[in-house]
């Protein structure tokens, strides 16, 4: 395994204006040293992670980072700008740019040795030092932590003296993990305040190399023994046993990619609870793993920080205690604030998420997210669990059907009756198999939509209710009720006080208990009948579609499937087609029909477009359209989201025009579809597959022929954004 970072790594004269410009100057630096392989692939990497969340940090730094399939091991590059770089700091550019790269699968040992590097970025003779550094191999022996951040370049000496000029050289001598460290006047960066963070920076390196799993890091009290004179353990002893109980705080920091901001917040939070003299333990939930902390700190915990951007783990642990809950970047820039207002919430008592940790599909909701866009979370909860037993029982029945034919149904129990040399037998166990993976749809789909709003909890009420709404022959409407029902009353239980002796057995007795007896009650007494007559009539309905009717609603439902390629709107048009095949008939199963064709559009469409006009597209743009004939023709809508983000307002009305035609088109040639997945894998279980595969060709010409169309009314003949930074910024004239 080569090192993390080498001198080729450093750039200690990084003349880029943009953070852009400055990854792929740094990540051409990996891919000469084959770090990378693919550089357009990795730098898409990198700007997809800067998107989730700016990385740039207080004190002028910025780490762009990303877990890439392009990387072949864990790499580190720096770049140090004169000018400064916006990476999006708040309190403006970064002078020091730290480009990490992670595999996809990076190694446990390599991750650990990056989160090192992220606590380093916390202390201040660490970043002086890269500030003075003038040797790139010297630059990158500090970084590996194989030479001491407290020897200056050219200073041969280790006296405290020689520390006074790193602060000079430093221009941001305000930042916040200063502030906090150092309480004294900060206005001065002069050699008077040198003495003054003499102490804060000859700890730090112990702490920086600290594993970064490991939660009791804490210790504030050595450094005050070393001061004190020697009378004043003696003197102190009173003040030593009514403190015998400092006030405890648990935190969890947590990033997308697990890499650094997770392990610096950690860091500046264990900082500033040495300073102000509270216990922390931290948790970090990084790509390295995470340890647990020990069950007992979190039961003598007073108060809880998390500072997060993905879900927190096994939030649960955590429940009944203070609670502050935000971005990990507020760990990083503002511990001391976070450590005081979970004090102050201890001491009025106020207890934040008592009853219940947050729902995975709610953990934003207090950023200013509407009902709606919460129910919609909620309900793509529900679909995205329902989906692998649809592709499971839905497969599995499409090929009963291809071996045994359509009376297949009709077979007898294999496990009364199996011949091993007989066809029609393995047809029929395929069958029989695929019915009950499909019998699980509806309570599947209820289930998870009850635990999107309400967790784990909401788990039990919603598939009772899910198997109620198959008693009742309500179908796939009657599951989805039946999962908002339940987690609307596991929430509501949850909001009830309760006492703490009683706390324990709530979600395992009591919330189950309580809420599938009301969820039973509701769908079998008062919604489940008018649920199933609605289920019913939709089902006829769709029985007896012909003519224009038809033709309109595969249109329709081509601009759903086709609209956010993979979003709600897409599941939905997927969810209720999926659900007229647990009864099939005629008309479900033009729906189905009409629904896969449709989505199989603008993956195809995109790689045509690539194939025809490649210069209309990045390089990127065309390297993804090679990958997109594979990924449309497999029915993965999906493929077609790197286009429509670069390009949304061209991409998605094409896509959706192209959509309507092929679903309105599979609705008028009578096309019908067994299998819910599966796209030209499955043509042999479709009917008029011929006429099917011409519905999907026009659709996929229609919708290349308008991406084209457009994208070339926006350049001239002489230019092509295939090498433009952004779209619509500048153009490159392309030689003849």
């Amino acid at each position: 395994m080569s090192e993390l970072i080498t001198a080729e790594l450093v750039d200690l004269d990084l003349s880029a204006e943009t953070k852009d410009a400055a990854a792929r100057s740094l990540a051409e630096r990996m891919v000469a040293h084959g770090r990378v392989t693919d550089l357009e692939g990795f730098l898409a990497d990198v700007a997809a992670r800067e998107a989730q969340m700016p990385t740039g940090l207080d004190g002028g730094i910025g780490i762009p980072h990303c877990r890439s399939t392009h990387v072949t091991e864990p790499t580190l590059a720096f770049g140090r700008s004169a000018s400064g770089i916006d990476f999006g700091a708040p309190d403006g550019p970064a002078d020091l740019i730290f480009l990490i790269a992670a595999p996809a699968g990076g190694d446990a040992d390599h991750l650990s040795i990056l989160s090192t590097l992220a606590r380093s970025l916390m202390d201040e003779s660490f970043t002086g030092a890269l500030r003075s550094a003038t040797e790139p191999e010297r630059t990158a022996a500090l970084i590996r932590g194989d030479e001491p951040a407290g020897e200056p370049t050219g200073e041969p000496t280790g006296e405290p003296s020689a520390q006074a000029p790193v602060p000079e050289k430093d221009a941001r001598p305000e930042k916040a993990p200063e502030a906090e460290q150092a309480p004294g006047p900060d206005a001065s960066p002069g050699p008077t305040a040198a003495p003054t963070e003499a102490a804060p920076t000859e700890a730090a390196p112990t702490e920086a190399t600290a594993t970064p799993t490991d939660a009791d890091t804490t210790a504030p009290t050595p450094t005050a023994a070393t001061e004190a004179p020697p009378e004043a353990p003696s003197e102190s002893a009173p003040e030593a046993a009514t403190a015998a109980a400092p006030f405890r705080i648990v935190a969890i920091t947590s990033c997308p990619t697990g890499i650094a901001h997770t392990y610096m917040a950690a860091e500046s939070l264990e900082k500033a609870g040495q300073a102000a003299g509270v216990e922390v333990a931290v948790e970090t939930q990084g790509s390295a793993g995470f340890k647990r902390l020990d069950p007992q700190l979190v039961r003598d915990a007073d108060g809880v920080i998390f500072a997060h951007d993905v879900e927190v783990r096994e939030k649960e642990r955590f429940a009944g205690k203070a609670t502050v809950d935000v971005g990990v970047k507020a760990g990083i820039n503002r511990p001391a604030e976070l450590i005081a207002e979970v004090r102050q919430k201890a001491e009025r008592g106020e207890v934040s998420g008592t009853a219940r940790a947050a729902a995975p599909m709610d953990k934003d909701a207090e950023t200013g997210d509407g009902f709606a866009t919460r129910l919609r979370k909620w309900l793509m909860t529900g679909v995205s669990y329902m989906v692998p037993f649809v592709a499971a029982g839905g497969l599995l029945i499409a090929l009963a059907f291809a071996i045994g034919g359509y009376t297949i149904n009709k077979a007898p129990s294999v496990a009364e009756h199996f011949v091993w040399a007989d066809s029609t037998s393995w047809a029929a166990l395929l069958f029989q198999i695929g019915s009950v993976a499909f019998g699980f749809l509806v309570p599947v789909l209820a289930g998870f939509i009850a635990y999107g709003m309400a967790d784990r909890p909401g788990l039990v009420p919603g598939f009772v209710g899910g198997a109620i709404a198959l008693t009742i022959n309500a179908g796939f409407l009657g599951g989805l009720i039946a999962g908002l029902i339940a987690g609307a009353v596991v929430m509501t239980i949850q909001r009830v006080a309760i006492p703490p002796v009683l706390r324990g057995i709530m979600p395992v007795v009591v919330i189950p208990l309580i809420s599938s007896a009301i969820v039973g009650f509701l769908m079998f007494l008062v919604v489940g009948k008018p649920i199933a007559a609605l289920q019913k009539g939709l089902t006829d309905w769709l029985s007896g579609l012909t003519g224009a009717n038809a033709i309109i609603l595969g249109a329709l439902l081509g601009l759903m499937m086709c609209f956010d390629l993979g979003g709600p709107l897409n599941k939905v048009a997927y969810a209720f087609a999926v659900g007229g095949l647990a009864n099939p008939n005629e008309g479900s199963l033009k729906v189905m029909a009409a629904v896969m064709a449709a989505g199989m559009v603008p993956p195809l469409a995109m790689a045509l477009a690539t194939t025809v006009r490649g210069r209309l597209f990045t390089k990127a743009e065309r390297e993804n359209g090679k990958a997109a004939w594979v990924l449309g023709a497999s029915f993965i809508t999906e493929g077609a989201i790197p286009f429509a983000a670069a390009d949304p307002l061209r991409v998605i009305p094409s896509a959706m025009a192209g959509g309507a035609v092929t679903g309105a088109l599979s609705m008028m040639f009578g096309c019908t579809l067994r299998a819910p997945h599966g796209g030209i894998f499955v043509v042999p279980l479709i009917g008029q597959p011929f006429l099917y595969l011409l519905a999907i060709a026009a659709g996929t010409g229609v919708s290349a022929a308008l991406v084209i169309l457009l994208k070339g009314l926006r350049r001239t003949p002489h230019t092509r954004a295939a090498d433009s930074p952004a779209d619509g910024e500048s153009e490159v004239t392309v030689a003849a």
